[in-house]
């Protein structure tokens, strides 16, 4: 059987082609084009990020890194409620998208959590 390996990283760049499937249905008003700024800096910052922590030079590098992806994950979570919640779009427009992040919060903050039981 031929099994596809696990890839974060590809997880990761294919959750910000799903953040932009919802910027790209926001309307052009002063609120969502500054969430629109904000979610694109955020959401994209975890999948930059995985590079630095996987060329990390030491185990505390590893953590801070780790922990900048779940901030930026977080950040993004709260960008996608203010969507959701405002009504710019429909909900099961904005649900994938929050259903990933959900998803790889949870991932980081486990890789972090078992880091940390390293030091």
């Amino acid at each position: 059987m031929n099994e596809r390996k696990y890839d974060l990283e590809e997880r990761l760049i294919d959750f910000v082609l799903k953040v932009d499937e919802v910027i790209e249905k926001l309307p052009k008003t002063r609120m969502a084009t500054h969430i629109t700024g904000q979610l694109i800096r955020c959401s994209t910052s975890p999948a930059l990020n995985n590079g630095e922590a996987q060329a990390a030079e030491s185990q505390r590098d590893f953590i801070h890194k780790m922990q900048i992806i779940l901030k930026e994950l977080r950040e993004t979570k709260v960008c996608l409620m203010i969507i959701n919640r405002k009504k710019y779009l429909k909900e099961n427009d904005v649900f994938p998208a929050l259903k990933e992040n959900e998803e790889l919060l949870a991932i980081f903050a486990k890789s972090v959590k078992t880091a940390k039981s390293k030091l």
